[in-house]
């Protein structure tokens, strides 16, 4: 999708600091980092944000998600880490391409419900 960044990291025209990568989905570091550890985990197909989300593309969330553990695990967040989604303005979605934030590294303050 035309101006989309997470697209350009996606594509490889857009520098990140990648930690995983593959036809599906890439990860990469935060440039604003919230915790010791945080990546994003993107789906390389443009999907805007959860609500979003069909039959037709589910699979790659289901990806990240398996995907997601063995990335932890490569980072060191054995005692735990947090997945975090923001959906829409309300949400706080600030880039409009589907992504999940994995934070760790410390002990994370707060309860997200």
């Amino acid at each position: 999708m035309d101006n989309c960044v997470f697209c350009g990291i996606a594509a490889g025209t857009i520098p990140s600091k990648k930690v995983y990568e593959d036809d599906k989905i890439v990860a990469f570091h935060d440039l604003n980092p919230q915790a010791p550890v945080h990546v994003l985990f993107v789906p390389k197909q443009h999907i805007c944000c959860a609500d979003k989300i069909t039959e037709d593309n589910c699979d790659v969330v289901a990806h990240i998600f398996c995907t997601i553990p063995k990335v932890a695990a490569e980072l060191g967040l054995t005692d735990g880490y947090r997945i975090v989604n923001n959906c829409g303005e309300h949400g706080c979605q600030t880039v409009k391409h589907l992504h999940f934030h994995l934070l760790g590294g410390t002990q994370l303050r707060g309860s997200m419900v």
